[in-house]
C-alpha cells in the first residue's frame, strides 16, 4: 500500500491557532523525546462559526459531570430578550477531563430533538479541555418554546479509569440587523414517535437527517474492516463491510447514503494518533440528511407514516449503529393542504462483491454501489413544483492483514453523489471520503499505526446555464504513532506526528488552514487565506 508517512518536525512555529477553531492556542515549545504526562488541548484546522456583529443573548442548556450512564435533564427556555427570531443560533460546547479515560459518546436533545452527537478526546493524566460549536439555526423552530433537555455522555469511572468527564453546553442567539437577516429555517422540526410520522398537510419541503454513527466498544465501530465468514479475521460480517443508510416511507425505500468512515479518538488501536488533532467529525457529527419532498403528497394525507432507518451490511442481531432521525419541514403559507404525485422511482439493483484471497498475505477486495432516483411534483400556492432526486452511493476497499492481523491494513474509498432538481435550481453535491492506513506490531511490542482520513465534498448550485453558488471541502487529516503495547501507560515510550489541512474554497471565499503536531505539542498553525 503506498502510505505518506509524516516526518519529524523540528522547526518551530508560533501557533495562532484555536481550540477547536474557537479560542487562542498556545505557542508552540520544542517537541520533547516522547510523550510526556502532558500534551496541548484538542485542535482542529475546522474554521469557527461565523457571527453576526448584532444583539446576542446566551442560554445554558446543560452543566454536568459525566460518571456513569446516567443522563442529565434539565428545562430550556429561550431568552426573552432576544426575541423568537434569530439571524443565527450557536452552540457550544466545553468540556474538560484528567486522569485516565476511553473516548465516549455522546448527545444532547432538546424537546426530543437532537441537536448534538458528539465523542470526547481521551485526557492526558494532567487533564485537557475543549470546545465544539455547531451552527444549530435550523433547529429554531424547537427553540422557540420551552422544552425538556437531555444530555449523555455515557462513561465509566473506577480505579482504572479515573477521568470525570465536565461538560457545559451553551446556546447563544443572534438577533436580526445590522445586514443579518432573520434565518429562512424550517417552519416544523419533528421527530418520529419511534418509526411512526405525521407532517403538515400543507408541507411543500421535507428534509430528513440522520446521526448515523457505528458505535465505539464493537466491531461496528470498525465496519470498514469487517470480513465474510470464510475469511480468518477476528471481526465477522457475512456481507462484508459495504454499509449504507437508508431511509423508507411506508416501507418504500426514499433514501440511500454512504456513512462516514468517523474514527473516534481512541481508534485503530492508537489513541497517541488523536490526542491534539481529532479526526474529521470525531467531535461533531454531521447527520446524513435525504430530500424526501417526492414524497410529500403521500405524507400530506394527514394521517401516521412508517419512516425506517437501515443500515445494509450489519449482520442480524448485531447492535452497533444509532440513527436518531429528525425531520425539518417547510410549510405552504397560502394552502392549508398541499396535493401532488410520487411520480417516478427507479432503483438499481444494489451490488455488493467482497472476494477474500486466502495466502501469507490475507486479502479481502469489496465493491459495492446502488442509485435511486425518486421524483414527485406538488401543486402548491405558487404554481406546481417538481422535485427530482438522483443519489449514487459506492465503495471500493482492498483490505490486507497477515496471521495474527499484523500488519492490518486498509485502502477504502466511499463515494456519495447527488443531483437535487427543484423547479428550475439544480444542487450538485459529491461527496468523497477515504481511508488509508496500517497498523504494525513490531519488536518488542511496539505497536505503529500509519492513517490517512479524508472528508471531501464538491457542491454546485445552478439555475439554467448560470452557476449561482459553489464550493469545495478538502479536510484532511494524517498521523504517524508508535508506542510500545501491554505495558502500564508511564512506559510506552511513545512518538507520534499528526497534521491537518481543512480547505475550504468556493463562491462564498476561501479558508485554509494547517496544523501539525510532534509528540502533543502543537508545532504548526498556518492560514494559507
Amino acid at each position: 500500500m503506498k502510505r505518506k508517512i509524516m516526518s519529524m518536525i523540528t522547526g518551530v512555529v508560533l501557533a495562532l491557532g484555536t481550540v477547536l477553531g474557537t479560542g487562542p492556542a498556545a505557542a508552540a515549545e520544542t517537541p520533547p523525546a516522547e510523550f510526556g504526562t502532558d500534551w496541548h488541548d484538542p485542535v482542529s484546522a475546522a474554521p469557527p462559526v461565523a457571527r453576526p456583529e448584532t444583539r446576542s443573548c446566551q442560554v445554558t442548556v446543560a452543566q454536568a459531570q459525566f460518571r456513569d450512564f446516567t443522563p442529565y435533564r434539565g428545562a430550556y427556555a429561550p431568552p426573552p430578550a432576544c426575541g423568537t427570531r434569530w439571524s443565527k443560533v450557536v452552540l457550544r460546547l466545553e468540556g474538560s477531563v484528567k486522569g485516565r479515560q476511553y473516548d465516549r459518546l455522546g448527545h444532547l436533545a432538546i424537546g426530543g430533538v437532537e441537536i448534538l452527537r458528539t465523542s470526547t478526546p481521551q485526557p492526558s493524566p494532567d487533564g485537557i479541555t475543549w470546545s465544539v460549536e455547531k451552527d444549530i439555526t435550523r433547529y429554531s423552530d424547537t427553540l422557540r418554546r420551552a422544552q425538556p433537555v437531555e444530555m449523555l455522555i455515557g462513561n465509566v469511572v473506577n480505579e482504572t479509569y479515573t477521568g470525570v468527564i465536565d461538560v457545559k453546553v451553551t446556546l447563544t442567539f443572534y438577533t436580526p440587523g445590522r445586514g443579518a437577516r432573520p434565518a429562512e429555517t424550517p417552519d416544523r422540526v419533528l421527530t418520529p414517535d419511534g418509526t411512526t410520522l405525521t407532517t403538515p398537510r400543507n408541507s411543500e419541503r421535507i428534509v430528513a437527517e440522520v446521526y448515523a454513527t457505528g458505535s465505539g466498544g464493537g466491531c461496528e465501530e470498525y465496519w470498514y474492516m469487517t470480513v465474510p465468514d470464510a475469511a480468518p479475521y477476528s471481526c465477522k460480517a457475512a456481507d462484508g463491510p459495504y454499509r449504507e443508510v437508508r431511509i423508507s416511507v411506508d416501507g418504500q425505500l426514499a433514501g440511500i447514503a454512504a456513512p462516514f468512515p468517523t474514527v473516534w479518538t481512541g481508534g485503530w488501536s492508537n489513541p497517541f494518533l488523536w490526542y491534539v488533532v481529532p479526526g474529521p467529525r470525531a467531535l461533531d457529527v454531521k447527520p446524513v440528511q435525504y430530500d424526501l419532498t417526492p414524497f410529500a403528497a403521500l405524507l400530506n394525507d394527514g394521517r401516521p407514516h412508517r419512516l425506517e432507518v437501515s443500515v445494509v451490511g450489519v449482520p442480524p442481531g448485531q447492535t452497533g449503529w444509532s440513527t436518531p432521525v429528525n425531520v425539518l419541514v417547510w410549510q405552504d403559507e397560502g394552502r392549508d393542504v398541499v396535493t401532488g404525485a410520487l411520480t417516478r422511482h427507479e432503483e438499481s439493483r444494489p451490488l455488493n462483491s467482497s472476494t477474500y484471497t486466502p495466502g501469507a498475505e490475507h486479502r479481502l477486495d469489496t465493491r459495492g454501489e446502488h442509485r435511486l432516483t425518486v421524483a414527485g411534483h406538488l401543486d402548491t400556492s405558487h404554481g406546481r413544483v417538481t422535485t427530482t432526486v438522483t443519489r449514487s452511493v459506492a465503495n471500493t476497499s482492498v483490505h490486507r492483514w497477515s496471521d495474527g492481523e499484523n500488519p492490518d491494513a486498509l485502502t477504502a474509498t466511499w463515494t456519495d453523489d447527488e443531483r437535487l432538481t427543484r423547479g428550475g435550481t439544480v444542487t450538485t453535491t459529491r461527496r468523497t471520503y477515504e481511508m488509508d492506513g496500517v497498523t504494525t506490531l513490531g519488536e518488542g511490542d511496539r505497536l505503529r499505526t500509519v492513517l490517512t482520513l479524508a472528508d471531501k465534498a464538491d457542491t454546485t448550485v445552478t439555475r439554467g446555464t448560470r452557476r449561482l453558488s459553489w464550493s469545495r471541502l478538502d479536510d484532511t487529516y494524517t498521523g504517524d504513532a508508535t508506542y510500545t503495547a501491554n505495558v502500564p501507560r508511564d512506559q510506552r515510550h511513545a512518538v507520534g506526528t499528526s497534521a491537518e489541512r481543512y480547505r475550504l474554497h468556493g463562491s462564498a471565499g476561501c479558508y485554509d488552514r494547517s496544523l501539525r503536531t510532534v509528540q502533543g505539542v502543537l508545532t504548526e498553525d498556518r492560514r494559507l487565506c
